[in-house]
């Protein structure tokens, strides 16, 4: 019966009842729709978490089936932008959650909203410009964060508590934190899943408010070298570290530190941002590119497909496209330019 959903969880002694009405009133906000985000989202919707929200700048492709679990191929073939598909799936979950999607990139005019009321950051990004960004509103706002990464059969997990724990900055300092990518070195999905589990379990406490169960290690792990380590980093923190010192700046935060043009992680695709925030009407776009006759268009309710040549360029709402076919930022935006103007 429905009063029964969380009745196994709310036996948790770390949880119980209390800690599950917690959950009912905490908002968490998730960065990415990928590996590590439909992972999270699923755990914390199925978990009664009451306000899930999440961001995601991409749309679902075949590659992503190995693992990204929240998606089907009905998704990849429609190109559905992965938060629109994500809360789909999470609403036939569990429809007594807000599920909040947001189709856009994460950049400094986006992450002071994005924020406003959220309870836990989960990250479940693939780039560290947007993760330091999520690091430096973190401490400004003193909201807790998440930190995790995958990649082949590695993984780790970090959480940062603002005024307890060094922060991501402080770590750069002297924890080695990544190189690879899931484009270039693969990955399996059992990787994704210990990920998840840390990050989900640590998400879980601080809703519930078992603040004293957080772990204070950063945790990494290869399952397929069978290794394990849990690292104790919290004299790692520094006092002058820009962002979580005793003079913060947050320099993460400043729009100077994020380009309006970026290859993405181990892709053959360039993001170009307009230079201003904008709305674009897909069917003008779909109808002016038709006219064209030099491609293929195709569309659905939240971007335009258009193919020509060996390149595709996908037009979103908010302005954002992503030219597929090239690491060349210079030829991305000579076809940019070219056919959006």
């Amino acid at each position: 019966m429905e009063r029964d959903r969380y009745s196994r969880q709310e036996r948790f002694a770390g949880i119980g009842a209390e800690g599950q009405r917690r959950l009912g009133e905490a908002h968490a906000l998730i960065v990415g729709a990928g590996a590590l985000g439909t992972g999270n989202a699923e755990a914390l919707v199925r978990a009664g978490v009451g306000t899930v929200t999440i961001v995601d700048r991409d749309y679902v492709e075949w590659s992503n089936l190995q693992r990204q679990q929240l998606y089907a191929e009905a998704d990849a073939r429609e190109r559905l932008p992965k938060a629109m598909a994500a809360a789909a799936r999470l609403r036939a979950v569990n429809s007594a959650v807000d599920i909040r999607p947001v189709v856009a990139d994460v950049t400094t005019a986006e992450i002071a909203a994005l924020v406003v009321g959220v309870d836990v950051i989960v990250d479940a990004t693939d780039n560290f410009d947007t993760r330091l960004l999520v690091n430096d509103i973190s401490q400004q706002r003193g909201i807790p964060w998440i930190y995790g990464a995958c990649v082949g059969s590695y993984g780790l997990t970090f959480t940062v508590i603002p005024g307890e724990t060094p922060c991501l900055h402080c770590l750069l300092e002297t924890v080695p934190l990544g190189g690879a990518t899931c484009d270039t070195a693969g990955i399996i999905s059992p990787a994704v899943t210990m990920v998840v589990a840390h990050q989900a379990a640590e998400a879980l406490k601080l809703l519930s408010g078992a603040r004293d169960a957080v772990r204070h290690k950063l945790v990494s792990f290869d399952l397929w070298t069978n290794q394990y380590t849990a690292i104790d980093v919290r004299k790692m923190r520094r006092s002058a570290c820009p962002s979580c010192g005793d003079h913060p700046t947050y320099p993460h935060l400043s729009a100077s530190e994020h380009t309006r043009t970026a290859v993405l992680c181990g892709r053959d695709t360039v993001q170009i941002r307009p230079p201003h925030p904008s709305r674009r009407s897909l069917d003008e776009v779909a109808a002016a590119l038709s006219r064209l006759g030099d491609g293929a268009v195709e569309r659905n309710p939240y971007l335009v497909s258009f193919t020509v040549g060996e390149h595709r360029l996908a037009i979103f709402e908010d302005g954002r496209v992503l030219v597929h076919g090239t690491k060349d930022i210079a030829a991305a935006k000579t076809l940019y330019h070219r056919y959006l103007g």
